[in-house]
């Protein structure tokens, strides 16, 4: 059967991401740099995390939290549908620092699937004046839809727990992340991290994989697709974000786009512009 397909409409809400797919897609491990809120409209979907293996079925709603690593397949060989948005990770903490009037510390959002029929009512309606009907006269609209389903995931569906030091040892891991943070476009070996870190290739390698949830060169990929991602917001041609972003050409940031994401640069390019 067909594979499918992943659209980026355009949203009408700054720091929003909107995502509508149909599609039999199986997506590798990878990770969101925003929050991610979501509702299955058809078929079946199986995700895994550090949070273990999941299923949603229809009107159930997906969540994902930024840099949680996961993965996501169809239960059959009929695909399934769904719709996203991702928020930028200030919005969630702003919001619950006016609901609780304290400094917000980091959230989560503790289940990846729900049956919340409340939280399904106001994500389709934010989804409905946001990207569906662009066209609302009055953004006092999108701004009261938002802050009821913010409102409603914190209240709900958020906690901020609490995190149990391990700096010994994610040290020099956090060291290694750094350095790919720094600079994804960078050429880099497993020796130089190595010789940053202090470890062994092979004990960098176990490591990183462990506490990352991805060895080294899937995370700077990740890290790639987010750069050019940043470069053609900004308006870069699609070749000159390929090459900013360290790919070897733009063919090669599309497959990387595809895989990830599931949409081509040039229509996220058209859904942020």
């Amino acid at each position: 059967m067909s594979r499918g397909r992943v659209h980026m409409p355009r949203c009408a809400l700054a720091g929003v991401e909107a995502t509508v797919a149909e599609t039999a897609h199986a997506f590798p491990r990878h990770s969101h740099d925003r929050f991610g809120v979501g509702v299955i409209v058809s078929g079946g979907h199986r995700s895994a995390s550090g949070r273990g293996v999941v299923e949603a079925r229809a009107n159930d709603a997906i969540m994902v939290n930024p840099g949680e690593v996961h993965d996501g397949s169809p239960l059959d060989e009929r695909g399934r549908a769904w719709r996203m948005l991702y928020f930028e990770p200030s919005m969630l903490t702003g919001v619950a620092r006016e609901l609780t009037g304290a400094a917000a510390r980091e959230l989560e959002l503790i289940r990846p699937v729900a049956c919340d029929p409340l939280l399904k009512r106001r994500f389709d309606r934010l989804f409905a004046v946001s990207v569906e009907t662009l066209a609302v006269p009055d953004d006092l609209v999108r701004e009261e839809a938002l802050l009821d389903l913010l409102g409603h995931l914190i209240r709900a569906h958020a906690t901020q727990p609490a995190r149990v030091s391990s700096a010994n040892a994610l040290g020099p891991i956090a060291r290694a992340k750094a350095r790919i943070d720094d600079d994804p476009s960078a050429s880099l070996t497993l020796a130089d991290l190595a010789v940053d870190t202090g470890l062994s290739r092979f004990q960098l390698l176990r490591g990183f994989a462990h506490h990352m949830g991805l060895p080294p060169h899937a995370y700077r990929m990740q890290r790639r697709v987010g750069l050019a991602r940043q470069w053609i917001a900004r308006g870069a041609t699609l070749a000159d974000a390929a090459a900013a972003a360290g790919f070897a050409d733009q063919s090669h940031m599309t497959r990387a786009f595809v895989r990830l994401l599931g949409v081509t640069p040039a229509n996220y390019a058209a859904a942020i512009r």
